[in-house]
């Protein structure tokens, strides 16, 4: 009877939490005189019209140079912020650089509205022709990734035995090999899980997006708003529909496959002793 009860809310809790989506999956399959008719969940004759429609449009609006910009962006955000954020965490934890003043400093700047950063980045961006370029909106992405890669791998480093970073010290190995050859690999878990957050977080990220970018480097984030009037003649839900799943779907696949690793490195440095 518990488990029963357990299951049930459990099942509750998850479509309550997941009910956006599924509210805009079927959306995406309804014809546009069926959302405008019926407010059932479910649709009446499902179709792919929707998604159709959105090929239709790729000469004005281009969904898949949408998602490569959003992929290109959001890869080097998450490789700049691990090449940068893991070496610095592990001197924070190892050589305590910074240990008391940079890693609260790092960490808390998650914490201010990143509006905040908005007029003297554009004005930056534009001295320096980083304007509507990916490498230009990666850049900015590594820097909000950072504060979480550097907290996860500090807690990664945290968490190795000491020994075996001793060991390879007697053994004549310089800082850069003991990191490269030791630390590293055993630390692939937690290294691919902060790749992957870093990513998903970094292809959500909207506001930069929409500042930064005009043409050329839209990410679709941003790029999926421009449907919603795309048609000419007010706003087509079901075109928009289809595009927030299709925007969806990478983060949404990785995570589901690197759910596990993800949890396990979250948990890292929790339980100790």
């Amino acid at each position: 009877m518990i488990d029963a009860l357990r299951w049930l809310v459990f099942a509750i809790a998850t479509f309550a939490m997941n009910f956006p989506v599924l509210a805009t999956l079927t959306a995406s399959l309804k014809s546009e005189g069926e959302l405008t008719s019926s407010p059932a969940l479910l649709p009446a004759a499902p179709t792919l019209e929707n998604y159709r429609a959105i090929l239709a449009l790729t000469d004005r609006f281009d969904i898949f140079h949408f998602l490569w910009n959003s992929v290109v962006a959001s890869g080097i955000g998450a490789a700049l912020a691990l090449l940068l954020g893991f070496p610095a965490a592990y001197a924070m934890v190892r050589f305590g650089t910074g240990q008391r003043i940079l890693v609260p400093l790092v960490v808390n700047l998650r914490a201010v509205p990143l509006i905040v950063f908005a007029i003297p980045i554009y004005l930056m961006y534009q001295q320096v022709a980083l304007l509507d370029t990916r490498l230009g909106l990666g850049l900015i992405l590594c820097l909000v990734n950072l504060p979480l890669v550097v907290l996860l791998c500090a807690n990664q480093v945290r968490s190795l035995p000491i020994e075996l970073e001793e060991a390879a010290r007697v053994d004549g190995a310089s800082t850069v090999a003991l990191l490269l050859r030791v630390v590293v690999p055993v630390s692939w878990a937690v290294i691919a899980s902060t790749c992957l957050l870093s990513f998903i977080y970094g292809w959500n990220e909207f506001l930069f997006g929409l500042i930064l970018t005009t043409r050329e480097a839209v990410p679709v984030t941003v790029g999926a708003s421009f449907f919603f009037a795309a048609s000419g003649g007010g706003v087509r839900w079901g075109v928009a529909a289809a595009v927030m799943i299709l925007a969806t779907l990478p983060p949404l696949l990785l995570g589901l496959v690197m759910y596990r690793h993800v949890g396990r490195s979250l948990m890292v440095g929790a339980v100790k002793g």
